[in-house]
């Protein structure tokens, strides 16, 4: 297993519109269990893939390590689609492994149902709530191009756009290695 760079904010991919698998390779395996490696190691309980610079539509969520969410398993998310949203709302503070050392409180839905494939290509429906929901939305919002700033109210955008800029000229301490330049691209 290796490691990867995560994409920073302001690095294209994390805009771009990403695209469906067709199937699950052993390429594409690699890449999920190098998911999970990298991070991991970064402490996170999420990733997209265009997170660590592959233009395809996974994504993993571990909460396995939160407090009262120890029982829950580790998810590889292949072609996700959140198929409902409940009214009820909850604000939560996040933070992501591509805007590091930033958080904001963030308006979500509290309860998700997500439609998705497993790495056999089956499909699945799962209803999610509390952080399970939330870890979900989060990382969907990513293959979709959307970062939690992009959600905050106008304050705190303003508030963002200095520690945002930092960010995108790579001009933070990160303690887990981040893609070099905003073309970033791996090959998968």
């Amino acid at each position: 297993m290796a490691i990867l760079p995560v994409t920073l904010y302001g690095d294209r991919i994390l805009r771009k519109k990403i695209d469906e698998v067709k199937e699950v390779d052993l390429e594409t395996i690699e890449l999920i269990k190098n998911m999970f490696d990298t991070m991991i190691n970064a402490n996170g309980i999420g990733l997209a893939a265009n997170q660590v610079g592959a233009n395809k539509k996974i994504m993993i969520v571990d909460i396995s390590k939160v407090e009262d969410f120890e029982d829950q398993k580790p998810a590889v998310f292949v072609n996700p689609k959140i198929t409902k949203y409940s009214k009820e709302k909850i604000v939560i503070e996040e933070g992501c492994l591509s805007i590091p050392d930033l958080r904001a409180d963030v308006e979500r839905p509290e309860k998700i149902t997500i439609v998705y494939k497993d790495t056999d290509m089956n499909e699945h429906t799962l209803d999610a709530d509390k952080l399970l929901a939330r870890a979900i939305q989060h990382e969907y919002d990513h293959l979709c191009g959307i970062l939690f700033p992009d959600l905050v109210d106008e304050e705190t955008k303003k508030k963002l756009k200095k520690p945002l800029n930092k960010i995108k000229k790579r001009k933070v301490e990160i303690d887990y290695p981040i893609s070099d330049n905003f073309n970033y691209k791996l090959t998968f």
